[in-house]
């Protein structure tokens, strides 16, 4: 329940179990006693009574900076300078095509810009999130332990005929946590395979009221889960959309990200960026001249 008696989501709770368990951080720990992050689940509606027990006036939401940004300045500048605040953002692409480190990126790059960001996953636990994101040194522990940085495990199996009601608690959940600007869902691809066409295209409408709100929201997903017309149509409702692929180029493959568009881009964008994936670095854009020879 939230101070005015209201609950803080609709849903019974069957429904709040769709997201699984969630994870928080624990007090600051004493430089003489580091901690790791805490593991211990809550539910969804626990930690919304918590963390975040009413959504901010649209008047009074915390403003942010202008670009959501990758922190990688390359990235960013072939995406026109970083993503528009406010912007619905799809990221599709074929497996290990880098989809995720992506999202991570604007993670990393969004935090230390002075954003709250809240991660929903169908890919990591808490703690692997964390540690894969270490491991491409985009550290985020100290803003996670700062509850700058929430991370919501999302379970990615569930019966096929409740694609909906997972729409429903996720957009829920994420329009009643107050003082953040940064959502990302890693991936919807499970939902997006069993809901009908219609309830996809209500999610993505519904996300987009969101983001009127001066807060932005990227999602992830497969390109397998959507036909060519039902992208198209998605696309037409997102502000950006990135689509990803892994290509080979002579003995070696590459990840290509191909910039279809970005509304309201401070710069120029540019079309299509090759890239690497490198421990302790991340990101490492290649020069076009250079995945060709």
């Amino acid at each position: 329940m939230t101070p005015g008696g209201d609950s803080v989501l609709s849903q019974s709770a069957i429904d709040s179990m769709l997201l699984g368990q969630a994870h928080e951080a624990g007090p600051v720990p004493s430089p003489a006693a580091p901690a790791k992050p805490k593991e211990e689940a809550r539910s969804v509606l626990e930690v919304e009574r918590i963390a975040a027990p009413v959504s901010t006036p649209t008047s009074r939401r915390p403003t942010g900076p202008s670009l959501v940004s990758t922190g990688n300045p390359e990235v960013d500048k072939k995406i026109g300078g970083g993503l528009p605040a406010g912007s619905l953002t799809l990221v599709e692409g074929q497996s290990d095509a880098g989809k995720s480190v992506l999202s991570q990126q604007f993670i990393w790059g969004s935090l230390n810009s002075g954003m709250r960001v809240a991660v929903y996953t169908t890919e990591n636990t808490t703690a692997s999130l964390l540690r894969q994101m270490k491991s491409l040194s985009l550290d985020v522990l100290d803003f996670f332990l700062l509850a700058r940085l929430n991370i919501y495990p999302v379970p990615n199996t569930f019966s096929s005929d409740r694609p909906q009601k997972v729409f429903d608690v996720l957009l829920s959940h994420i329009s009643r946590l107050a003082g953040f600007q940064l959502f990302v869902v890693d991936s919807l691809t499970a939902f997006i395979t069993h809901a009908p066409e219609s309830e996809t295209l209500d999610f993505f409408s519904r996300a987009k009221d969101i983001c009127d709100d001066n807060q932005t929201l990227i999602v992830t997903m497969h390109s397998y889960a959507l036909d060519e017309q039902l992208l198209t149509r998605l696309s037409s409702l997102c502000d950006a959309h990135l689509r990803m692929r892994v290509e080979e180029v002579g003995d070696r493959l590459v990840k290509v990200l191909e910039v279809s568009k970005v509304r309201g881009a401070a710069r120029s964008t540019g079309n299509i960026v090759s890239f690497d994936i490198e421990p302790n670095l991340g990101i490492r854009v290649i020069p076009i001249n250079k995945a060709k020879a």
